[in-house]
């Protein structure tokens, strides 16, 4: 994709993470792994020049709405959307607290986040929803909604997936974040999804797969969406790691839903350093600062 730089985006990914993990590790909760698998999407999204958004006017109308389909992974949202300048940053400090608007799962009470939503498969059929009305209206902006791929277990997804090609919602783009993990297994050892491309083909979608941690390969495919001539709405199946960017919590199933505390934070930042495009030395001191 043109005028990217590449370099920033792995950056900002990295600060993201960070900020992540930091949030959650004073919180002592959240779902640290299945936020770290889709942190390049969402920064593809919102960094990449994709999403359309207003972070001084969050119902702006004309806004692309992002639907967290897998809404567990509610940190990595909520510090994407403070680091945009949705709310302050200070926010974060509340996240998962009496007092504070953050939940462990997705809160609409959060300016920027569009739904509410915990149980798997919600988020989609509502992003269909939206996409459906937008055609009605005669609406611009695109609907892009981001599931888990456990999240695919729900029969309410191909229900979905099923009424979006009905009715030709070009204009809606799912994203799966295919992690191959659920809360105790993995997927193909629980119930198989593949092949996942061909059952996204057979309901009616276009689809493409990626490297869902490459900004090169997810910014090629979603540069053009907004231009897309087929009547499909289309499915791109993003391979990932749960738990990226922290090898001992990286393909681990029983991390799901936990937060590091201890010496387990410590190796985790140690683990994170390593992602940053930054000489070793600029990295330990930026790590130090945040403490």
């Amino acid at each position: 994709m043109r005028g990217v730089d590449y370099s920033e985006l792995r950056r900002t990914a990295y600060h993201l993470r960070r900020d992540m993990l930091e949030m959650c590790a004073k919180a002592g909760t959240g779902h640290v792994t299945s936020s770290l698998s889709c942190v390049e999407i969402l920064t593809a999204l919102y960094y990449g020049g994709i999403c359309r958004h207003n972070p001084s006017e969050p119902k702006w109308p004309e806004r692309d709405r992002v639907f967290l389909s897998k809404g567990q992974a509610s940190p990595i949202l909520y510090v994407v959307l403070a680091d945009l300048g949705y709310f302050p940053k200070s926010d974060l400090e509340l996240f998962a607290q009496k007092d504070g608007k953050m939940g462990v799962h997705l809160q609409k009470s959060v300016p920027g986040v569009e739904i509410t939503c915990g149980s798997l498969g919600q988020g989609f059929g509502i992003a269909a929803g939206t996409a459906l009305a937008a055609k009605k209206n005669r609406d611009l902006f695109m609907s892009f909604a981001i599931l888990g791929d456990g999240e695919c277990y729900e029969g309410s997804v191909w229900e979905t997936a099923m009424f979006a090609a009905h009715n030709r919602l070009n204009n809606l783009v799912a994203i799966v974040d295919r992690n191959c993990l659920c809360v105790t297994d993995f997927t193909e050892s629980l119930v198989g999804l593949e092949p996942l491309e061909e059952k996204w083909a057979a309901f009616g979608w276009d689809v493409v797969r990626v490297d869902g941690h490459s900004f090169e390969a997810l910014l090629d495919v979603l540069e053009g969406v907004r231009d897309r001539r087929a009547p499909r709405p289309l499915a791109i199946i993003a391979d990932t790691v749960k738990g990226k960017g922290v090898d001992f919590m990286s393909n681990v199933p029983l991390w799901h839903g936990a937060a590091p505390s201890g010496d387990d934070v410590e190796a985790a930042r140690e683990a994170l350093s390593g992602m940053c495009e930054m000489c070793d030395n600029c990295v330990r001191r930026d790590l130090r600062n945040e403490r």
